[in-house]
């Protein structure tokens, strides 16, 4: 057996310590490449529409690279849901630390949820993957509901500090200002896959604010 020297020993030993963290790494960025090239078909063509060949061809890597990481199209569609719905804590975050103030923030929500609907794929990939819910045998996230609640919870702050309209019932302005923001960014994807949406929803937030502020 051959004998190692000191430098070489210690290189060896310290490939093997990096390894599996390398292994890991790259497992996950093939992980997130797989995911983005999902989102890009589901996006282009829809669940139905998209096999699991067409991601691999998209990542460049193959099947079996994604049955690994996601076993089936439903598991991988899920993932693609769920990394739409992460986005949103970070938005909601950012917004917050502007300083702004309660009825404010709901309004930059939505304003940047509105550019990241027009702009960021894996948002639009599970935003169609949530209107085509019952093609795909999987449960996904409830829509809608957590938007509900946040939005809610600023506008009982935004009741108690002043800046809604007296009488206004911050619940049921919550459940409006979902329909009203949606539905904008629905018409805008059907009519125009979401380029006009920010002029569409500049107009919808300037009737829901004359509504809103006393």
């Amino acid at each position: 057996m051959t004998q190692l020297s000191p430098p070489e020993a210690w290189l060896q030993q310290t490939a093997a310590r990096r390894s599996p963290d390398l292994r890991q790494e790259r497992a996950v960025r093939t992980r997130e490449q797989i995911l983005f090239a999902a989102a890009e078909l589901f996006a282009q063509a829809g669940f139905q529409k998209t096999s699991i060949k067409d991601v691999a061809d998209r990542a460049g890597v193959t099947k079996g690279a994604i049955f690994f990481h996601y076993p089936t199209k439903e598991i991988l569609a899920t993932a693609v849901v769920e990394a739409h719905y992460s986005r949103w804590p970070d938005l909601l975050a950012r917004a917050q630390a502007q300083g702004l103030s309660p009825l404010d923030v709901a309004f930059e929500v939505l304003d940047q949820a509105a550019v990241a609907f027009r702009d960021d794929l894996v948002v639009r990939a599970g935003a169609r993957l949530q209107i085509e819910r019952s093609l795909i045998d999987a449960p996904l996230p409830r829509p809608y509901e957590g938007w509900t609640d946040v939005l809610a919870t600023l506008l009982h702050d935004a009741r108690d500090s002043g800046e809604l309209r007296p009488g206004t019932d911050p619940d049921a302005a919550a459940r409006c200002l979902v329909a009203s923001f949606f539905g904008t960014q629905h018409i805008s994807d059907t009519l125009s896959q979401r380029a006009d949406l920010l002029e569409r929803w500049a107009d919808m937030r300037e009737l829901l604010a004359l509504s809103l502020r006393p």
